[in-house]
């Protein structure tokens, strides 16, 4: 069974067209990830899954279920918010159960959902503590922890990880992966970062002005995109573009090659000039101009130092170049 099915979904406010004819199936224990830039309607289509915003057109299903009228206290999903959202005079504990009590739940059945939401999240010893006397990872670790004792048919992720800093966002990624493991749950989760997307889910929908430009795994979005805008939008650094003319391609308006597929050497295909260098240590970024002040990115693995006014040249296979045609679509 599908744990979620959108069909032909359309929100407007007013004239304004926010999501256009979206169609998505999640299967159960799917990890699904919503990504694209702001304004393209993924927080719109998570709100409208969660009963949050109610549909212009179209179905919501939920296990089945139709969901259009259905109240989001009553859909069986669990929400986790950009913004923690905890009660600041209730204990980790307090707000952990709080759901379960407003559904008058034993409190014995309570007490264990929390213990277990607890050890899966390491907070056992933070149990008695307020919001005020955790951190910003163990705020959110909680707010995940008030979504998991309540074992809901879908957990919904709004942006979860933007307030933190880099080294937490990457410590909860990877305690969002080990939950998803361990709980063989559904998820839906929204972010505008690329690296979580591809890092996290099953399934990637790209979303583009309220349309879906693509669905598919992560692989199967960064090697085979459908379009310009999915190859340029996944990957970092991003694909580099130009015109067919220069590599002589006169079927393609434009032809793309991601910057690990660029060498740099001593003679080649196409001559530039190093405008500046990116050492990251374990790879470097050399970004190059041709003589038209194209500029492109060459990624390197490891460590390399050019300097910057050098002259070098670009190589490549042609196997690794990507055609698009003068409406963006792919073609090879």
């Amino acid at each position: 069974m599908n744990s979620l099915r959108l069909e032909n979904i359309y929100k407007s406010f007013g004239s304004t067209e926010i999501l256009k004819q979206i169609n998505l199936e999640v299967e159960e224990g799917e990890f699904v990830i919503f990504v694209g830039p702001s304004g393209c309607g993924k927080s719109t289509l998570l709100r409208i899954i969660a009963g949050l915003e109610t549909t212009t057109s179209g179905n919501v299903e939920i296990g089945g279920e139709n969901m259009n009228n259905t109240p989001p206290s009553k859909r069986g999903i669990a929400m986790v918010f950009q913004t923690y959202a905890l009660y600041p005079h209730l204990t980790v504990r307090g707000n952990m159960s709080l759901g379960l009590k407003q559904a008058k739940q034993p409190k014995e059945y309570i007490k264990e959902r929390v213990q277990i939401a607890a050890k899966m999240l390491a907070l056992e010893s933070y149990l008695d503590r307020r919001p005020s006397e955790l951190s910003g990872g163990q705020r959110q670790r909680v707010a995940i922890g008030r979504a998991i004792v309540r074992k809901p048919k879908l957990f919904l992720f709004d942006e979860p990880l933007s307030n933190l800093d880099a080294a937490l966002r990457i410590n909860t990624r990877l305690e969002i992966a080990r939950l998803h493991r361990e709980l063989e749950a559904s998820m839906i989760y929204v972010t505008h970062d690329q690296t979580e997307a591809m890092t996290l889910a099953d399934k990637i929908v790209v979303l583009q002005s309220g349309r879906v430009e693509q669905i598919g795994s992560p692989m199967k979005l960064y090697n085979d995109p459908d379009n310009l805008f999915v190859a340029g939008f996944l990957g970092a650094p991003s694909m580099n573009f130009l015109d067919g003319s220069t590599f002589g391609i006169e079927k393609a308006k434009t032809v793309g090659i991601r910057p690990e597929h660029l060498t740099l050497s001593d003679s080649g295909k196409l001559q530039a000039e190093v405008s500046h260098i990116e050492q990251l240590g374990g790879d470097t970024n050399v970004f190059v101009r041709l003589p038209d002040s194209k500029q492109l990115t060459v990624r390197l693995f490891g460590q390399a130092n050019y300097a910057i006014g050098a002259k070098a040249y670009l190589n490549y296979s042609d196997e690794n170049l990507y055609l698009f045609d003068d409406k963006g679509q792919r073609i090879r």
